[in-house]
C-alpha cells in the first residue's frame, strides 16, 4: 500500500471512489458538471484530496481543505469524503491516509463531521476532541 496526494493521473479512479461514497451514504451520484467542478478546485489548490494505492488501484480517498481555525489559532483542515473500498478495509488503511493526510496538507489539526454511527470509527483513528454539534447552512 502507497499513499499519495491525488494528482491529474489519479482523478479517473477518484471519481470512481467518490461515485461508491454516494452511494454508500445514500446521496445522489454526482454529475458530470459537479465533477468538472470539483477538478477545477483540485486543480485550484481549493480541496486537496489523499489516496491509497494497493497494485494498480486507488482503494481509498479522502479530502482536507485548508482554513485557519482559533481552536489552535492555525492552519486546520476539515476531513471529507473518506471513503475505503470494502474489500480492503480492516486492514490498517483508514489510521495512515488520515495521518498522511495531516502531514502532507500541513494542517496541525483536522475536524471531521460524522454520521452517529461514524463516530466510534473517527474516534478510533485519532478524533478525540469533541467540538459540539456541526451544522451546514445551504443556500
Amino acid at each position: 500500500m502507497r499513499f499519495y496526494k491525488i494528482q491529474a493521473e489519479w482523478f479517473a479512479q477518484l471519481m470512481q471512489l467518490q461515485r461508491a461514497y454516494k452511494a454508500e451514504i445514500g446521496e445522489p451520484a454526482p454529475t458530470e458538471a459537479e465533477l468538472k467542478n470539483l477538478q477545477r478546485a483540485i486543480e485550484e489548490g481549493q480541496i486537496q484530496f489523499y489516496g491509497c494505492v494497493c497494485g494498480d488501484a486507488l482503494v481509498a480517498c479522502c479530502s482536507i481543505c485548508v482554513t485557519y481555525s482559533t481552536f489552535q489559532y492555525g492552519k486546520s483542515g476539515i476531513l471529507e469524503d473518506f471513503y475505503i473500498c470494502p474489500a480492503h478495509r480492516h486492514r490498517g488503511i483508514a489510521r495512515k491516509l488520515v495521518a498522511f493526510a495531516r502531514e502532507q496538507s500541513g494542517v496541525g489539526a483536522l475536524t471531521v463531521g460524522c454520521a452517529d454511527c461514524d463516530v466510534q470509527m473517527y474516534q478510533a483513528i485519532g478524533f478525540r476532541t469533541r467540538l459540539g454539534n456541526l451544522l451546514a447552512f445551504e443556500a
